[in-house]
């Protein structure tokens, strides 16, 4: 059964917290997304995945609702996740700026990107004012009007090299306190996640096969965004795919480059799974080494939405307790 014929309208939010070690710290986040003020369970939410990775020390939640709900229930988890992280003792390989650090909010079914834009810019007012210390930078859809793009504006503060907080300028709220940090909050289409591992310590030879398929650069990726990290003993590519809009791409099928998903009736592409795990094991190729294994984060953009509407239609909250969520 479609969202549509279940009367609602769904976004979705992949909340990345500054937590992973502490299990049942990420596990309360997770809870706490779906209760209402009155302690009883939203029908009209679902966490549906946690994945976290231990040597990050960070925690993706994917947190789905009715478009009318979703605001509520990210603003229950972060309250709780401020309450339980300190960005003062906080260690991990994983860039960071804040004990929440990212709130993306994406549309996925009757719903477009300007209305989560929306969604974000209202939680980012209610969040500086329920969290003393809590500073807020907003990006896409709720940067207005410049909707610059969160490589932008992780870029503009330093996010990749820097943990010095007083010197960090937010957009709402007060200068960073040193507990909470600076929490990025914003809206787009989706952006999926999807790591590739290769069989090497170099982390040079990382970079460099990362810097060969960003979208950015010459015969890039379209879309992908890349960093590479040390990770258990080997070198993991770690991938922001984007969504876009593009009429010239016409081929979309799972061994394609490009996958296709709509909303609205707006239709989206984004680079395949598979055809950046093969790009990259390509590349790892020319330099003798292979790779051993690519982890995707959460969901593709149509398997989100599809769990999502199957989840909520079923009243199942913990739907992660069901996919049994990834603790690396």
């Amino acid at each position: 059964m479609s969202s549509s014929r279940l009367g609602l309208r769904l976004a979705v939010c992949l909340l990345n917290i500054s937590e992973a070690r502490r299990k049942y710290i990420v596990e309360n986040v997770a809870k706490a997304a779906l209760l209402e003020k009155n302690g009883q369970k939203h029908p009209e939410v679902s966490v549906l995945s946690i994945f976290s990775d231990q040597e990050y020390n960070r925690s993706v939640i994917t947190i789905a609702a009715s478009v009318a709900e979703l605001g509520n229930s990210i603003l229950a988890a972060c309250l709780e996740a401020f309450q339980s992280i300190d960005m003062e003792v906080q260690e991990g390989i994983h860039p960071c700026l804040g004990a929440v650090d990212l709130i993306p909010i994406y549309p996925l079914s009757g719903i477009g990107v300007e209305e989560c834009g929306a969604v974000a810019r209202s939680l980012a007012e209610n969040l500086v004012q329920g969290v003393p210390g809590c500073s807020v930078f907003l990006f896409g859809e709720a940067d207005l009007p410049e909707k610059r793009t969160l490589v932008q504006r992780r870029k503009q503060l330093g996010w990749f090299t820097r943990r010095d907080f007083s010197a960090l300028k937010p957009d709402l709220g007060v200068a960073p306190a040193r507990r909470c940090g600076l929490t990025g909050i914003g809206a787009s289409p989706y952006v999926m996640n999807c790591n590739v591992t290769i069989d090497s310590q170099d982390l040079a030879l990382g970079k460099e096969i990362a810097s060969a398929i960003r979208g950015s650069n010459v015969n890039g990726l379209k879309g992908v965004q890349t960093m590479a990290f040390p990770h258990e003993g080997k070198i993991e590519i770690a991938c922001n795919v984007e969504s876009f809009e593009d009429q010239e791409v016409t081929e979309t099928s799972e061994g394609s480059q490009y996958m296709a998903y709509s909303v609205l009736g707006d239709h989206f592409y984004y680079v395949s799974p598979h055809y950046i795990e093969a790009q990259v094991k390509k590349l790892a190729s020319d330099w003798g080494i292979g790779t051993t294994g690519r982890a995707l984060i959460g969901f593709t953009p149509q398997e989100c939405k599809n769990c999502a509407e199957y989840a909520i239609k079923e009243g199942i909250g913990e739907f992660w307790k069901i996919r049994r969520g990834i603790f690396m």
